[in-house]
């Protein structure tokens, strides 16, 4: 749930534009199609300012309007296809995610972690239906997931500390309640070991298994994944089967980041 909070700004601040992030960002997955006081109590906006701001973006084209129900149209991805087309990030990695799902028969995606979440940039999906909805630009709370444990893993302890505090103080989501120290437990294997994997914590029957991806100075930028049926796997051969094969691509995809060697298909 999107809301705007009251805090000192500085002079260039520009409300609107953050009252219209907010609206925009009102929509997600689970709640495509909205009222005006849905949208309002999400975007933490009064219903008068909620309006003009959904008015205004439906006569720009990026929402549509059906009775009382208000919804994003695909126009609004043009808003995030410019970071997509000019990400060296995703073009590298797409063939390597094609690859780890043909030969996985499993889903395969790239994310980043954005604030608290892991944002899907990219995913290579397999012949198998999968239960979770997944597009380009979903998100899930980061410890939920094995991307976002090993993206987690990349943080200061300061900011980790500054995380979990922040998990602490709002509703868990997600099959499985973990503490604190857990998290921060599984967070700090993830980061020795190399890899992650969750078992049924974001759905239940869902494995995910991620290794982290490094830019240069060995910083952690972004993660890759596969993610697999329970049924069809068991956690012995999704550390013995996928996590090399991640390992293996995850380090050809760094390679071609830093420039080390020649791109991969």
């Amino acid at each position: 749930m999107s809301s705007i909070e009251v805090r000192d700004t500085p002079e260039y601040h520009v409300r609107a534009v953050e009252r219209t992030v907010a609206v925009i960002a009102s929509f997600t997955v689970e709640a495509d199609g909205l009222t005006l006081s849905e949208v309002a109590a999400r975007a933490g906006l009064d219903r008068a300012t909620a309006r003009r701001i959904l008015l205004t973006l439906r006569d720009m084209g990026y929402v549509a309007s059906e009775g009382r129900v208000f919804r994003l149209t695909p126009k609004v991805l043009q808003l995030g296809y410019a970071y997509l087309s000019g990400s060296s990030l995703v073009d590298i990695a797409r063939p390597h995610l094609r690859r780890i799902a043909a030969e996985l028969d499993e889903s395969a995606s790239l994310t980043i972690l954005d604030g608290d979440d892991i944002v899907y940039l990219d995913l290579a999906t397999s012949r198998r239906p999968s239960r979770v909805q997944i597009n380009v630009g979903t998100r899930f709370r980061a410890h939920l997931t094995s991307m976002g444990r090993v993206l987690l893993g990349g943080l200061s302890d300061a900011a980790l500390d500054s995380y979990l505090a922040r998990l602490e103080a709002e509703p868990q989501v997600g099959r499985s309640v973990l503490s604190a120290e857990t998290i921060r437990d599984q967070v700090r294997r993830a980061q020795d070991q190399g890899w992650a994997v969750v078992d049924s914590e974001l759905e239940v029957g869902l494995r995910g298994a991620a290794v982290p991806l490094h830019g240069r100075g060995g910083r952690v930028i972004a993660a890759i994944n596969v993610s697999a049926h329970a049924s069809q796997s068991d956690d012995l051969e999704v550390v013995q089967r996928y996590i090399p094969r991640l390992t293996v691509e995850a380090r050809k995809v760094e390679a071609q980041l830093v420039g080390l060697s020649e791109p991969v298909d």
